[in-house]
């Protein structure tokens, strides 16, 4: 019988180990997690810290799922040393446990930019359910909060703090929001929708330190304006958590280097989700953590299955307005685009073509056909005949397929 181990519980590990027990109904399946609650929907936080979703409904896969796949899940256990040569990973209560076959799915964590002051008590990140525990207590005996970041999950979780009923001010190094999502033409379409919302910004900016005043704090920025806050959210994005594979001594450069059958450098150790480099890219994001967990299962479990790459794609709501940006979204405007916009309506749609092929695109207020555009985008469609009528709403988008 083989054992499997997978170190991380999230998109990318239960992936695999559902991937596994497809293609073996008995190994051994051993998943290790430093969380206290099973598998659950990250982007989903925010709506728990505004307390419009309970925790369970954030659960993905709860206590019975492990074990009607007999899968023993480890929670609140961390794996601080594997050795490749015996293959055994040791757990930081020293257990030990054999393997055949390992995963790293260790994900990503918050990162936090070396700015003064980023330790205080009220500077806080949002990546886990504990993290959202504590910015839950905070902000109860808060009145204002000052996000650092205007990525998507800064902007949904200081929607939440906006509906607990505090003043939100987001600093943005970028000039505009959602850089990864939009270009600028939409993130102003966005910007003007979140201070209608009550939202503040200043964008351009970058933060010098973080100071304390009695029980306020204050973020003071490069230009010398100084901002009260009772809470401070950093959200600068997610780097991978490299501490096991560096350990182990894997290749790295973005991430863990991985071939296309997700495999690293050392026998019989598998990588996959946010801490992997795949074909020189680095993805972070659910749905490529969600492939790359089912491919590397599949061949752990002796399938030849080949990762190929994902689209980035996210469909979503951004407080409460849907977002979908898929491939190229051509942010500088380097490439042909037919764009439809109406402002009274806060509807922006644009696709992008490059030699006749859809190779990219940003629907926001309306999505309709995203998954017939995301499809396109996937097969290299030539959409020649149609690009005037494109972008347009009315546009039957099924002829695409």
């Amino acid at each position: 019988m083989t054992t499997y181990l997978i170190i991380g519980n999230g998109v990318a590990g239960n992936a695999a180990a559902e991937s596994i027990r497809r293609v073996d109904p008995e190994g051994a399946i051993h998943i290790f997690t430093r969380d206290e609650v099973p598998f659950y929907y990250v982007p989903g936080l925010p709506d728990f810290v505004a307390g419009e979703k309970p925790l369970q409904k954030l659960i993905i896969h709860d206590a019975g799922w492990y074990e009607k796949h007999g899968i023993t899940l480890h929670l609140q256990t961390a794996v601080t040393d594997i050795d490749s040569n015996q293959k055994v990973a040791t757990t930081e209560k020293g257990e030990q446990f054999p393997y055949d076959r390992l995963l790293l799915a260790t994900g990503g964590y918050s990162f936090v930019p070396p700015i003064k002051g980023a330790e205080l008590p009220g500077v806080m990140t949002l990546r886990t359910v504990a993290d959202a525990e504590l910015i839950r207590g905070r902000a109860a005996k808060s009145r204002q909060a000052v996000l650092i970041g205007g990525g998507l999950l800064g902007l949904e979780a200081g929607n939440g703090l906006r509906k607990l009923g505090l003043k939100v001010t987001v600093v943005e190094f970028f000039p505009r929001l959602l850089p990864r999502q939009m270009d600028a033409a939409g993130a102003a379409m966005l910007q003007s929708r979140l201070e209608e919302m009550g939202f503040a910004f200043y964008l351009g900016a970058k933060t010098q330190e973080i100071l304390q005043s009695g029980e306020e704090l204050q973020v003071v920025l490069e230009s010398g304006e100084k901002i009260p806050a009772d809470l401070v959210l950093i959200s600068a994005g997610v780097r991978p958590e490299l501490t096991l594979a560096r350990n182990l001594g894997l290749e790295i450069d973005k991430g863990v280097k991985v071939d296309d059958h997700l495999r690293t450098s050392l026998p019989d150790i598998y990588a996959a989700g946010d801490l992997i480099e795949h074909r020189g890219r680095f993805y972070g994001i659910w749905p490529a953590a969600q492939e790359q967990g089912r491919v590397a299962g599949a061949n752990m479990a002796g399938q030849a299955e080949v990762y190929e790459g994902t689209v980035p794609a996210n469909t979503l709501k951004v407080v409460g307005i849907d977002l979908m940006a898929a491939g190229d979204i051509d942010a500088e405007g380097q490439w042909e685009a037919a764009v439809f916009q109406d402002e009274a309506r806060k509807i922006y749609r644009k696709m992008v073509l490059r030699d006749n092929l859809l190779v990219g695109a940003i629907l926001f207020g309306d999505i309709r056909g995203s998954q017939e555009i995301q499809a396109a985008i996937r097969a290299r469609k030539d959409v020649g005949r149609f690009r005037a009528d494109l972008a347009r709403p009315e546009f039957d988008l099924s002829q695409l397929t």
